[in-house]
């Protein structure tokens, strides 16, 4: 089955580098501020639908380099000798040809030029940070109401009519 969603490609390096909190947590291991990213670009994904795809850079990492899903989102580690750039221009050339809108994440000023030119919109780091924001409000906001009706009936759902009726005629009182 094609898949004719949005795609958005992200930069991964380039938003921990450009994230306060991602740069602080890749202070204490980078593993930690990838999965911190993967875990919101996944929110993200199933917020607004579009297709995540998390580029690293393995430059200087021998091999053929890798993709896997983690939390639904598409992970790519680069081959040697590939950046995450060439390898973000690579997908954009794959992906342009379909019925869909391309995305690129990053705050490489040459990076944005490049993927202009091939049709792709570009999204800052910046930009990218505040849109996952306020799609977290956003979530929060719609599920708060329910959170909050489902912990108000709850305990009143489970308890005996008599009982209920006692504790509303003491409450009035």
């Amino acid at each position: 089955m094609a898949d004719w969603r949005d795609v958005l490609l992200v930069d991964g390096y380039n938003m921990i580098g450009g994230w306060p909190e991602l740069a602080a947590l890749s202070l204490t291991g980078m593993q930690g501020a990838r999965d911190r990213l993967l875990d919101m670009l996944a929110d993200y994904q199933a917020f607004t639908g579009r297709r995540v795809i998390a580029v690293f850079d393995a430059y200087r990492v021998p091999g053929l380099g890798r993709s896997f899903v983690q939390g639904k989102v598409q992970v790519v580690f680069t081959k040697e000798k590939e950046t995450a750039d060439e390898c973000i221009e690579r997908l954009v050339g794959e992906l342009s040809h379909r019925r869909r809108q391309i995305y690129v994440a990053t705050s490489d000023f040459v990076e944005q030029h490049v993927i202009f030119a091939q049709g792709a919109l570009r999204i800052s780091a910046r930009e990218l940070k505040l849109e996952i924001e306020e799609n977290q409000k956003q979530v929060k906001k719609a599920i708060e109401p329910e959170i909050i009706s489902s912990k108000r009936h709850s305990l009143e759902e489970k308890l005996p009519p008599e009982m209920r009726k006692r504790l509303e005629d003491w409450r009035r009182q």
